[in-house]
């Protein structure tokens, strides 16, 4: 790893040490709630690098070395848990393999090359005396399951945000807009009977009529960046045996929300409309967004970066500030079998957000 007195220097030697720590991190499983052992190995990365670090359970976050409360903050925010892998694989999941350029291994992709990639970065500014921002380094845990001892654990004990980079594959395009993700679980209620006679009310049929209006209701308003509202139905269970009308059927529907409507108000609408019972998991999970023009979009688009809107969902979702979801590696490689990373997105994603954040920092 990188010596502190180099860190600020050269391009390669910190692309090499995030490099060295991305197969590290590979090689240690850390499904979601099990990530301790690579949070220690992020401890000492930054330890070898002389930065100090704050931890909270698998949470740990770093303050540039020149941190003054009077100056705003940016949050740099990646992850370091992962899926569990699929059955497909054929490599080993946790064996960090180099073949033609790429770096095969589970969490390659999501999210362990933008973790290092702003790690890096973040070492490449530690030092800096004349930032006009401070820069807070969180590495969180629990993000593939949106679990609350993750980035949400540690917002509170974070300076208040102006802004943040969410590293995520985005072949390091800039998603100034994420959906939100409402969860609701439906029941419709009936009342048994005996199938061989017109006894009972079916629950299945009244879901029937729910399900209906929900796979083809259009919410009027249309987001500009992340298009309409999606609700899918996504899981459905009734009935006890064939001969019985089954008297409740439960079903989840999944809702990817635009910043259009806020959560609670896709709920009134969704009530008003069915019959079942609606009760939602969680109201936690926002969409989120930054304004087009924002210093660090036109930093992006100078460096003739794209922006577009995600339909998926991040730690984003967690921050109360303009957030930029940006980063190395393919979305459509993530929670796939023989995941991988192109060694040369990572040198392209460190160079990528060094050259954004000198032009806002």
């Amino acid at each position: 790893m990188i010596a502190p007195s180099v860190t600020l220097s050269s391009q390669p030697i910190l692309t090499e040490a995030a490099l060295t720590l991305l197969k590290q991190l590979i090689a240690t499983p850390s499904f979601s709630r099990e990530e301790g052992k690579t949070a220690l190995l992020i401890e000492s990365f930054l330890t070898t690098q002389g930065i100090p670090f704050e931890r909270k359970k698998n949470n740990i976050w770093a303050y540039n070395r020149h941190f003054d409360p009077a100056k705003p903050t940016l949050l740099l925010n990646s992850h370091h848990d992962t899926v569990k892998p699929n059955p497909s694989w054929t490599l080993d999941p946790f064996e960090p393999l180099v073949q033609d350029g790429k770096l095969f291994g589970l969490g390659s992709n999501d999210a362990g090359g933008c973790l290092v990639s702003l790690l890096a970065t973040f070492c490449h500014f530690y030092d800096r005396p004349d930032l006009r921002y401070n820069i807070v380094m969180a590495a969180t845990a629990e993000e593939e399951i949106s679990g609350r001892e993750g980035l949400e654990m540690i917002v509170d004990d974070l300076p208040p945000i102006s802004f943040a980079i969410v590293g995520e594959p985005t072949d390091m395009q800039l998603a100034v807009a994420e959906k939100g993700l409402l969860v609701l679980d439906c029941v419709a209620h009936g009342r048994s009977g005996h199938a061989a006679r017109d006894e009972g009310e079916n629950a299945i049929y009244k879901a029937i009529q729910d399900i209906n209006w929900l796979t083809t209701y259009q919410f009027p308003k249309v987001s500009p960046t992340l298009g309409p509202i999606k609700m899918s139905v996504t899981i459905i269970n009734a009935g006890t045996q064939h001969n019985v009308v089954p008297d409740a059927c439960t079903f989840t529907v999944d809702v990817r929300v635009t910043e259009q409507y806020t959560l609670e108000e896709i709920i009134e609408t969704v009530r008003a409309n069915i019959q079942s019972e609606v009760k939602p998991r969680s109201i936690r999970l926002k969409p989120s967004s930054i304004p087009v023009d924002h210093p660090i979009v036109l930093a992006g688009l100078a460096l003739g970066r794209t922006t577009y809107g995600s339909p998926t969902t991040s730690d984003q979702a967690l921050l109360d500030c303009p957030s930029l979801k940006c980063g190395p590696g393919h979305s459509g490689r993530s929670h796939t079998a023989n995941e991988f990373i192109y060694l040369q997105e990572v040198e392209e994603g460190i160079a990528g957000y060094v050259a954004m954040l000198e032009q806002v920092l």
